[in-house]
């Protein structure tokens, strides 16, 4: 196993609260991680400080084998091969849908408009959104925008992309297009950390379920140890409802 990302000893508070304990956490190449676990138990906060939009107070994170918190790396250019996409889409208002999907590329790494767009068109037909292209992001819908935020990851060609709950802002009906495009990538090899709810999804393309609880991985394994053989109490509870529909 090569590792991409190595957390270790992570802890993050908000003023009193600790919401990030003693975490260690490895995304390997070609792995989806998926992370589940009751709302404030700390996993879009993890995410958070993987992409360094949260800065943590203690540990370390590790791109290969740099430390990203030490100076050792530039934070744009590690955010470039480490993308994200976001549970509200975090799209431009004010640009047209390829215009989200150049502008990164133009602006961190220095293409010209012609290949950027070349690119955009090529994630945007990857996702089932090329006819949109020339659309204003704000006249889509929820699913739509989702595909389209994770075409604009795509096309910085990432080597990891962070999904923190990509599905949970949707319509019921929008969410089965979304996890389609995250399966077939998955599928792809494309290495991935989800955070999300949707168990099915989590036990379907898993190679690492990480169950977190009051800040911290209380219990991490594959997709048939986590679902099927759960060791701690807190997990058999949490996926109790999933494992009895």
């Amino acid at each position: 196993m090569e590792p991409i990302i190595q957390v270790n000893h992570l802890g993050k508070s908000f003023g009193d609260l600790k919401v990030l304990k003693d975490i260690d956490f490895t995304i390997n190449k070609g792995q989806v991680v998926t992370i589940i676990g009751s709302s404030g138990s700390g996993k879009s906060t993890l995410l958070r400080c993987i992409n360094l939009l949260e800065v943590p107070d203690s540990g370390e994170i590790t791109f290969h084998g740099k430390n990203i918190l030490g100076g050792q790396m530039d934070a744009s250019t590690y955010r470039s091969k480490v993308g994200m996409v976001f549970q509200n889409f975090n799209l431009f208002a004010n640009k047209s849908v390829i215009e989200n999907c150049m502008i990164g590329q133009v602006k961190v790494l220095k293409k010209s408009k012609d290949e950027a767009r070349a690119e955009a068109m090529k994630q945007l037909k990857a996702v089932g959104m090329e006819q949109f292209a020339e659309a204003s992001s704000t006249t889509l819908s929820g699913g739509q925008k989702q595909r389209v935020a994770i075409a604009r990851a795509l096309c910085m060609k990432p080597e990891v992309i962070l999904f923190d709950e990509p599905t949970s802002a949707l319509d019921p009906e929008m969410v089965g297009g979304v996890l389609d495009v995250m399966k077939q990538l998955a599928s792809e090899g494309l290495t991935m950390a989800v955070v999300t709810h949707e168990m099915q999804f989590a036990k379907d393309v898993s190679d690492v379920v990480c169950f977190m609880d009051k800040g911290i991985i209380l219990e991490q394994g594959s997709s048939e140890e986590i679902f099927d053989h759960p060791k701690e109490e807190r997990t058999k509870q949490f996926l109790s409802r999933f494992n009895n529909q």
